[in-house]
């Protein structure tokens, strides 16, 4: 995974009914192999995986540098995850991580602002974090916004 040639996965992909998984996946393997470029693996937004599962994010890093792929690496999660939780729990939190907006504190949303003004100051269709990161992405690799 070099991630100095393309990005990550989508925060809206999934593996196992989690949102975000995929993406982190992707920069963790990128961190091993010194190809991560601008991305980080354990960013803010990954923590929110490693909260919601209990995951610890030093251990699946090892796991992820034994070369596994994303089913081994599901598994694995599934297996050693604190907190287990039912389809559905999974479900809900997928979507609300594919939905979630920022914050109403001033500096979240400051944040939030000042990154899609440097992306586009025309595109008033970009209201969640995951809209932001698409975005991101696209225009990282050469996409006009």
């Amino acid at each position: 995974m070099n991630l100095t040639q393309r990005p990550p996965r989508s925060l809206r992909i999934l593996l196992g009914g989690y949102a975000l998984l995929p993406r982190l996946l992707d920069k963790c393997r990128a961190e091993i192999a010194g190809t991560s470029g601008e991305y980080h693996y354990n960013c803010p937004l990954d923590q929110h995986f490693f909260k919601f599962t209990g995951v610890d994010h030093e251990a699946l890093k090892a796991e992820v540098a034994k070369g596994l792929g994303d089913g081994e690496l599901l598994e694995w999660i599934t297996a050693n995850a604190e907190h287990q939780r039912t389809p559905w729990e999974i479900r809900q939190w997928s979507d609300y991580q594919q939905n979630r907006t920022p914050d109403s504190d001033g500096e979240t949303r400051g944040f939030f602002s000042e990154m899609l003004n440097n992306l586009s100051t025309t595109r008033e269709d970009i209201t969640t974090w995951a809209d932001l990161l698409d975005l991101d992405d696209y225009v990282t690799f050469g996409g006009k916004a």
